[in-house]
C-alpha cells in the first residue's frame, strides 16, 4: 500500500479506554431500546390494520372458495397477546433504522476508512434484501401455501342412502364435513415464520459477497460447490415450506438464483481486488489471487 494511502487509511478514535467504549455501548443500547419501545407503542395503537394486512392472503384464498374470512380465539387472553406480538414486530420494523444507525456509530470508529467504505454497502443492502424476501414470502409463497392447505376441506352431506336397520330415521351422513376454523395465534405464527425464513434466505448474496470480500470464499469454490448448494437448498425448501411441491420449487428457484448471483458478485469483488493490487505493483498482469 502506498504511503499516502496508508496514512489516510486510519482508525478514528482508537485511543478511547475500555470504560468509555462500555459507556458508549450502554448509551447505544438504551437509545435502541427506547426507539423499539416507541415503535412498539405506535404499532400497538394500529395493530388491527396491521393484522388485517397480514391476513389478506388467507382472506383471498377463502373468498376464492366462497368462504368467509374468520379466525377464532381459542384462549381468552389470546387476542391480547396477538396484539402484543404484532406490536413487537411493528416496533422492530419502525425502530430498525435507528437500531442500525446506533450499531454503525458504535462500530465505525474502530474501522479503517477503507473498511468503512467496504462494509457500509452491505449494511444498506442487508435490510433491503430482507424486505425483498419478506415481500416474496407474503405475496407469492403464503397464497400458494394457504390454497394448498385449504384444499383439504370438504363439505358435509346429509343425502346418503339410509341403511335398512335405520329405516325409521330421516337421514344419515354421506360424508363428514371438514371446515377451516383457524386460530388467530396459529395463523400469525405461521405467517411470521414464512416472512422471517424467506427474509433470512434472501441474505445469501449479502453474506457470500461479504465473505468473498474478506477472502473466506472464492467464486471458483462456489462454482465447484454447486451440487452441494442444490442439495442444501432443496433440503431448506422442504423444511421451511409446506408439503406443496409447487411452493418448494418456487423457493428452490429463488434461492438458487440468489446463489448464482452471489457467484457473480464474488467474482466481481475478486476482479476489483486484483486490479487494485496490480495498480499498486503487488501483482503482475497475468497473476490473480
Amino acid at each position: 500500500m502506498p504511503a499516502q494511502t496508508r496514512k489516510d487509511d486510519t482508525i478514528e478514535d482508537s485511543s478511547a479506554p475500555l470504560i468509555e467504549h462500555l459507556a458508549e455501548l450502554r448509551s447505544r443500547i438504551i437509545k435502541s431500546l427506547l426507539a423499539f419501545v416507541v415503535g412498539m407503542m405506535i404499532s400497538f395503537t394500529v395493530w388491527n390494520p396491521i393484522f388485517n394486512f397480514l391476513t389478506q392472503p388467507l382472506c383471498d384464498a377463502l373468498m376464492s372458495r366462497g368462504q368467509e374470512c374468520n379466525l377464532i380465539l381459542i384462549q381468552l387472553q389470546e387476542g391480547f397477546f396477538v396484539a402484543v406480538r404484532i406490536a413487537m414486530l411493528g416496533g422492530f420494523v419502525l425502530a430498525f433504522p435507528i437500531i442500525a444507525t446506533q450499531m454503525w456509530r458504535f462500530v465505525a470508529p474502530g474501522l479503517y476508512r477503507s473498511e468503512k467504505g467496504a462494509f457500509l454497502p452491505f449494511l444498506i443492502a442487508s435490510p433491503g434484501m430482507f424486505f425483498l424476501g419478506a415481500a416474496f414470502a407474503f405475496y407469492v409463497v403464503t397464497p400458494l401455501a394457504f390454497t394448498f392447505f385449504l384444499g383439504f376441506q370438504q363439505p358435509g352431506s346429509l343425502t346418503g342412502e339410509v341403511p335398512p336397520e335405520l329405516a325409521g330415521e330421516e337421514h344419515t351422513l354421506a360424508q363428514v364435513g371438514i371446515a377451516f376454523q383457524g386460530s388467530v395465534n396459529e395463523y400469525l405464527s405461521l405467517t411470521t415464520r414464512f416472512i422471517i425464513a424467506f427474509g433470512l434466505c434472501f441474505q445469501l448474496p449479502v453474506l457470500l459477497t461479504l465473505m468473498g470480500k474478506a477472502g473466506l470464499v472464492s467464486a471458483a469454490g462456489l462454482r465447484a460447490g454447486r451440487k452441494w448448494a442444490i442439495v442444501g437448498i432443496l433440503a431448506l425448501a422442504a423444511f421451511v415450506t409446506p408439503p406443496d411441491v409447487i411452493t418448494q420449487i418456487i423457493l428452490f428457484a429463488a434461492v438458487y438464483g440468489l446463489y448464482e448471483i452471489s457467484i457473480w458478485l464474488v467474482a466481481r469483488v475478486e476482479r476489483k481486488r486484483n486490479e487494485e493490487l496490480r495498480a499498486e505493483g503487488i501483482l503482475d498482469e497475468d497473476e490473480e489471487i
